[in-house]
This record gives C-alpha cells, structure tokens and sequence, in this order.
C-alpha cells in the first residue's frame, strides 16, 4: 500500500515474473522501505542492471571524520565542493596557498566566482586561459554527473551576465574530467608554487569532491607547514 503497488505485482516482482520493473516503480518501493542511498542503489543494480539517476542535495558542510583527514594533510592544500563547485570544507594550508574561504560569507565560496569575477585570484593564476576553459568544462560534466544541471542556472546566468569570458566558454559546450593534473600558482610569500592535483570522489555522494594540491617542491611543502602549524584554526565548514 505505501509503495502504490498491488500484493499480485509485487509477488510477482519477488518470483521474477512479469518482466523488469520501471524505475518509479522501484523508487517506490525504496521509499517505502524507507532503504538508504546505498540500499535504494543495490535494488536498482538488482532490478534494472544499473545505479538509478542520481538526485542532487545541496551540502551545508561536512562529517567531522572528512574534515579531519583534510587537517590531516598539513602541508598539501585540500578541498571539498560541491557539484556546484562551492568550497564547503577545507584546511589551513588551503586557506594559505589558495584562498582564506573562512574569510568570506558562505555564498560567495564558490570556485568560479573566484576565477571570473575576483581579479586578485585571476591574478595568481598561471596561464589563466587555459585553466579557466578547463575549469568550466569540468564543472559542466560535474554538475551533470551529480544530477545539478537545473541547480547551476541561477550560477551560470550570472556568470554569464558578470563575465564575458564565462559566457563564452560556457557556450563552447566543451567537457572535461577533473582528474589529476599541475597547476602553478603567483603567491605573494611562497613565490611561484608548482602543484600536482588528484581529484577524488566521496563514497556515495557524487554531490562532493575531494581536491588534494601537493606541493612539487619539497621545501615548500615544508614552509606551507610551517606557516600551517602558525596560522589560527581552520573554521571551514558551514
């Protein structure tokens, strides 16, 4: 009764007969089962041989077990977005190399606001060109991926309305995986900061993304320590 469906179907679900379910009908029966994510993904690969579509929720912070392992990295940079590319958990050596997040309201935390409408940020960029061309293509397969596309409108109009530069790159349709990679940035004390990134996912949340800088030079992974263990505590998550 809660799932909508008649003990004759369902018996016959449970003996194989009838065919494969729909979809809705298995999201019915999660609901009513009141099954978990991974649970509600285990009876689609069941019924239908695949993961069902994912469904996007925004993300307000982080577990503190997360936030842990990024303070765990003292001297490698590290970051969690969102599939909307919202920085929502970081750690001190992020908030020294790449950008103090704590310092800003929580809205304005958002990794493409940054590199199109902040010309101190755009500044610090090597080869800001490229990067920005990559960097939409991989936020468009990532907001996909996660089930956001309706969510990043409202971003993208306005991105669109304060860049030129978005605006056409955005229109280019180009996508790209985030994956791994280098990246050099101009820091007014480091210098010029050579970075390797690995890009992981989070286990059963495709909304979040697991970003790790590790510094190429070994003595300045070293001074990003240093300046780590003498910076205040990291107030990351919203």
């Amino acid at each position: 009764m809660r799932a909508h469906i008649s003990p004759t179907w369902y018996t016959w679900l449970e003996q194989g007969r009838g065919g494969a379910p729909s979809s809705d009908v298995l999201d019915r029966i999660a609901g009513a089962l009141m099954l978990t994510e991974p649970e509600r993904e285990y009876l689609f690969v069941l019924g239908l041989g695949r993961p069902p579509e994912v469904r996007y929720t925004s993300v307000d912070g982080v577990s503190p077990r997360l936030q842990r392992l990024l303070d765990s990295l003292d001297g490698s940079p590290a970051l969690i977005k969102t599939a909307t590319w919202d920085v929502v958990a970081w750690n001190r050596a992020a908030a020294i190399v790449l950008t103090d997040y704590g310092a800003l309201p929580a809205d304005q935390r958002n990794i493409l606001r940054f590199l199109f409408c902040n010309p101190a940020i755009r500044a610090k960029q090597h080869d800001w060109q490229n990067i920005a061309r990559f960097v939409v293509g991989a936020f468009r397969a990532d907001a996909a991926r996660a089930g956001a596309v309706s969510e990043v409108n409202e971003l993208v109009d306005e991105l669109c309305r304060a860049s030129p530069e978005f605006e056409v790159l955005w229109r280019e349709n180009e996508v790209h995986g985030h994956g791994d990679g280098t990246k050099e940035l101009m820091h007014p004390e480091l210098g010029t900061v050579e970075l390797e990134y690995s890009s992981f996912s989070v286990d059963g949340r495709p909304d979040l993304g697991l970003i790790v800088y590790t510094p190429v030079d070994a003595a300045i992974a070293d001074r990003i320590r240093k300046m780590s263990a003498a910076a205040q505590p990291v107030e990351s998550t919203t």
